[in-house]
């Protein structure tokens, strides 16, 4: 898969997530490795969620791994803190904001 077709993809299915009770701004950046690199961010801002195909500079956390990986974890197959641990994603900045990620995932369900 080309890093358009996985972006696209995993758009569709966070794009469902209710934020609205998310007071905060958080800022991840996802970057993609292997088949399909690439790098696109996903922000809550206002009570609204933003996927954007861009790198976020001023990001909260980076998140890397494969596309496999973020795919699984976007679907709710793949605990993120799992993933963590068995070293499938690394994560980059305030672990705090990285463990909102669950909750918002929980919300597209």
């Amino acid at each position: 898969m080309t890093f358009e077709e996985i972006f696209a993809e995993v758009k569709k299915r966070i794009s469902g997530a209710d934020v609205s009770a998310i007071n905060e701004h958080l800022a991840y950046q996802f970057n993609i490795t292997g088949d399909g690199a690439g790098s696109f961010y996903a922000e809550v801002r206002d009570g609204q969620l933003y996927v954007e195909p861009y790198e976020y500079y001023d990001r909260d956390v980076i998140f890397t791994c494969s596309a496999k990986t973020l795919e699984k974890i976007a679907d709710g197959k793949q605990d993120p803190v799992l993933a963590f641990t068995l070293g499938k994603l690394k994560i980059e900045g305030s672990i705090d904001k990285a463990l909102k990620l669950k909750d918002i995932l929980k919300s597209g369900k």
